[in-house]
């Protein structure tokens, strides 16, 4: 208790721990841990430049929060198959969507306040899975999992909307291209550096014909929005 007292009364980041608290729902006691959950890579500020940044965190982030949801959706759906659930995990844990609920709990505001650069929509989502590493380690596993399902889960994803949603558009249209037999193919066109990461720009070609292209930060997900692209300029509805 005097740990957290002084965090949200003296420390010269009490401003960080009570916006911290507004979200999570307690003040923490590692407040520097959750501090640097916000740290990119990327960040041209002292303590990235000292190596300081929130890597370890998203990647311990990320492997508690793909845990929570397939106890979470094995809970929710008893009859359903493997399959399913894995396509519900990834709609849930993707980069999109942690992006879209980094932004609505206000982790953006508080990447702002670090950030002395241009801030990325994908620094959200890391920041988010750094966060939930970070709540990890001080709170432990069981406290994590109820926050994350009651709090973010509940809350803030409409559970039944991303049931019907289908968001494999690579799978959509080479199954187009299969059912009316033209051929779909995925070239890359180039990897580049931009915040200290790689980046890909992936072109789709149909029957020969560049139609569409974009770049991320991995080659799949690239992959994926120049599908999504293409599906909408060749008109093709799922």
């Amino acid at each position: 208790m005097i740990r957290e007292t002084y965090n949200y009364y003296i420390s010269t980041d009490r401003a960080l721990a009570k916006r911290l608290r507004n979200i999570l729902g307690f003040t923490p006691k590692r407040l520097q841990l959750f501090k640097l959950a916000f740290y990119h890579k990327s960040m041209n500020n002292e303590q990235t430049q000292n190596n300081q940044h929130n890597e370890r965190l998203e990647y311990l982030g990320d492997a508690i929060l793909s845990t929570i949801v397939a106890e979470y959706l094995f809970k929710k759906y008893p009859g359903k198959n493997e399959g399913f659930l894995t396509k519900m995990r990834s709609k849930i844990v993707k980069r999109k969507t942690l992006n879209s609920l980094a932004h609505e709990m206000g982790l953006d505001l508080i990447l702002s306040s670090y950030s002395q650069g241009r801030m990325s929509k994908s620094m959200m989502g890391n920041a988010f899975e750094a966060l939930v590493g970070a709540l990890y380690l001080e709170k432990g596993f069981v406290k994590t999992r109820d926050y994350v399902i009651n709090e973010i889960l509940l809350k803030h994803l409409n559970i039944h909307d991303l049931e019907e949603m289908d968001d494999n558009f690579k799978s959509q249209l080479l199954e187009w291209g299969q059912k009316n037999n033209i051929n779909v193919d995925y070239k890359l066109l180039t990897k580049y550096k931009q915040d200290k990461r790689d980046r890909f720009k992936v072109a789709v070609i149909v029957d020969g014909n560049e139609i569409a292209n974009a770049d991320d930060y991995n080659k799949k997900a690239a992959e994926q929005h120049a599908s999504e692209k293409a599906l909408q300029k060749l008109n093709i509805s799922n």
